[in-house]
């Protein structure tokens, strides 16, 4: 009898989730705004690679040491620093020959783009590795934590 009353208290809490979202730290809340907004995204270099949003510790600044430590690459690989809006220019841009679900795309790049400017400070793209490299955009919340999203790239 002990065991389905817990089963059901573990239900009831699984069954309301706006409860619980009372109760998430704001850092939380971008996380998931950042899940949502990069939902079926992919970027597309020589391989297509999801992208991922993340929470990582907080930090005084946004520097490719920092961006190895947090994570945790070796100290010593290549690290190329991209700006923001440059990462975004071709990701975001309508061409004429668009069909309905190029422009969709475009156009959920550019609200996630929106998202980083209006929500994040200190905007830097990070590409870290050689040829199969990861790739970081992230900036700075409210609490100086790491926050951003990542994928992968493909570039020879």
């Amino acid at each position: 009898m002990a065991v389905k009353r817990k089963k059901l208290r573990h239900q009831k809490i699984v069954q309301s989730p706006k409860t619980l979202l009372k109760k998430t730290p704001p850092e939380n809340k971008l996380l998931e705004c950042l899940t949502n907004l990069t939902d079926g995204l992919f970027y597309t270099s020589e391989i297509d690679a999801a992208i991922r949003a993340f929470v990582g510790d907080k930090t005084e600044s946004l520097t490719p040491a920092e961006i190895l430590k947090q994570t945790k690459s070796a100290a010593d690989t290549p690290v190329a620093e991209t700006v923001f809006t440059e990462f975004f220019s071709d990701l975001t841009e309508i061409q004429d020959w668009f069909g309905e679900e190029e422009t969709e795309i475009a156009q959920k790049f550019t609200h996630l783009k929106e998202f980083f400017e209006q929500n994040l400070k200190d905007l830097k793209v990070f590409k870290i590795g050689k040829i199969e490299l990861e790739i970081y955009v992230v900036g700075l919340d409210g609490e100086n934590n790491l926050t951003g999203i990542k994928t992968k790239a493909v570039e020879t």
